[in-house]
């Protein structure tokens, strides 16, 4: 019985041709063949092939080509990044530049043979080893079985372990001999994104660099020249939107690139970036900054129910709140920052509105969305936690602290200026008359003294305010005793009684400064003797 094979792209009612199975190799007539896939994911296509493609890691490619050109060569090399910020690349890299042809050289030719095979992943000189799936003793010592034999093409036998913190103690333990004594023709390359899960027994034995998330402005240009190789129409405000969601990754943001060329087209806008994932375009993240800044709570509100019902990301819409309140963190202590990609306009409404606001102010706020941060990572209600901090951190605004007053009473001083100071300082005490001498009497009557005549002060910010205090009455006249009860036998002398102890002279105008006394009138206070 002739058996039936479906030809690609029709239906399986369609017409199907019958062939008879055959054990030659002949090709049946008439079946057409596919042909080959040759598209490459732009993270693929575009992956660094030198030391002068690696972008936002300078420090490293320095120090690597240094290396190579002084000849002082480590065995063991480690780099720590985040995900997407070429490690694996910048490990290949390495690994062409010691097994070229006359190497080691930091400048080699990547397109001759020996360097497409490290490339593609096909040389036996450098074997790349995953630490996730290969992470037993038992990998581990067949690697150091392995490490015994020479090169076949290159000068040196390069072992590459990607994710090595996924090893485990005891494999760890067991390439520590091989690590730290490796035969001269041997190099290991470590990768790992979490460092902090390595032995230090292995940190130890290697020489550790550490890549870091790549520049917004790095990735937003990069992609810019992606799109046009492509022939792709890429806006620049979707090409910063893009690096900014990548968050420091190359990779992700080229998987994004990559993913909105097949929902769009030829032509990506700002708007496409946006309904694709997610993301809060910054007008918006400026928008809700400066409702939180004018601490109009229903405007507030109304942004993120808006955003919640439009499919936007919460957690990342925070994320880009934290961000720009920080960017105006920094700019009221270093005013030559920039604005964290805000259109400038915008930017400079914000920090219009920031300068009613102390640094503390805002990191106060900071604060707030920090702990809502934290909360909504594992919250199911996200949006509702998100309200919660923006109601909090404008009643963290608006509240009113003991900085404020100090602020208002420097700014009340500095309003009235140096002369108010210098006037009180100059103005001359009025003469004290001689005091006659105290008659003996068995029970001296207490005396209200006359309070000294106030200075003038110029006329300034304080002069309706001490009008007010002038116009004041004061009590000058001192009550009569009472009577004696009529029992009272006045024949008889009363025994003495007994001086009240000295008290401390107290300067009578300390406490008739123009600034007391305004200070005093402001906040209603009085004067307590003590």
């Amino acid at each position: 019985m002739a058996a039936s094979y479906g030809i690609p792209g029709s239906s399986q009612s369609g017409n199907c041709q019958k062939i008879s199975p055959k054990l030659g190799h002949d090709k049946p007539a008439g079946i057409p063949t596919l042909a080959p896939v040759s598209y490459q994911v732009f993270a693929r296509k575009y992956r660094p092939k030198t030391f002068d493609d690696v972008l936002g890691q300078d420090h490293v490619v320095r120090t690597l080509r240094n290396a190579i050109a002084q000849k002082r060569l480590a065995h063991a090399y480690l780099f720590v990044g985040p995900r997407g910020t070429g490690k694996t690349s910048t490990a290949r890299i390495l690994a062409k530049a010691l097994n070229c042809t006359q190497g080691p050289k930091a400048d080699f030719d990547p397109d001759e043979d020996v360097c497409i095979e490290i490339a593609e992943g096909r040389s036996l000189d450098v074997l790349e080893i995953d630490g996730a799936s290969n992470n037993g003793v038992e990998q581990v010592r067949d690697l150091r079985e392995s490490v015994r034999f020479a090169p076949a093409r290159g000068q040196f036998k390069i072992y590459y372990i990607d994710e090595v913190h996924m090893l485990s103690n005891a494999a760890f333990n067991a390439l520590l001999k091989t690590l730290e004594e490796p035969p001269p023709h041997v190099k290991f390359i470590f990768a790992t994104t979490e460092a902090n899960k390595i032995l230090p027994t292995i940190l130890s034995r290697c020489q550790r660099f550490d890549l870091r998330p790549i520049p917004t402005e790095t990735i937003a240009k990069h992609l810019l020249h992606i799109a046009g190789n492509e022939g792709i129409t890429l806006d620049p405000t979707a090409a910063w939107a893009i690096a900014k969601g990548a968050d420091g990754g190359m990779r992700d943001a080229q998987s994004m690139l990559d993913q909105l060329v097949a929902f769009c087209g030829d032509h990506i806008t700002e708007e496409n970036v946006l309904d694709v994932f997610g993301f809060t375009s910054r007008e918006k993240v400026a928008r809700l900054t400066a409702t939180l800044l004018d601490r109009e709570t229903p405007a507030a509100l109304s942004l993120i129910q808006k955003e919640a019902e439009s499919g936007r990301e919460l957690s990342q819409l925070l994320g880009e709140l934290i961000g720009c309140l920080r960017a105006l963190l920094v700019a009221k202590l270093d005013p030559s920052a920039d604005g964290e990609g805000i259109p400038s306009e915008l930017w400079q409404q914000l920090l219009g509105l920031a300068e009613d606001y102390a640094p503390d102010r805002i990191l106060a706020a900071i604060d707030v969305f920090a702990d809502t941060e934290g909360r909504m990572k594992w919250a199911t209600n996200k949006r509702l936690h998100f309200e919660l901090g923006i109601i909090k951190a404008i009643q963290v605004l608006a509240e009113v602290r003991i900085t404020d007053v100090i602020k208002v009473l420097t700014k009340a001083a500095d309003h009235c200026g140096t002369d108010l100071r210098s006037a009180t300082a100059a103005a001359p005490s009025p003469p004290r008359e001689a005091a006659p001498p105290a008659e003996e009497v068995p029970a001296p009557a207490a005396v209200v003294p006359e309070p000294a005549p106030r200075p003038k002060s110029p006329a300034g910010g304080f002069a309706a305010l001490e009008s007010m205090i002038e116009e004041a009455p004061e009590v000058t006249e001192v009550p009569p005793e009472p009577e004696p009860p009529p029992w009272k036998d006045e024949s008889k002398p009363e025994p003495a009684a007994p001086a009240p102890p000295p008290q401390p002279a107290v300067e009578e105008t300390f406490y008739q400064d123009p600034l007391i006394e305004s200070a005093l009138e402001k906040f209603k206070g009085k004067v307590v003797s003590g």
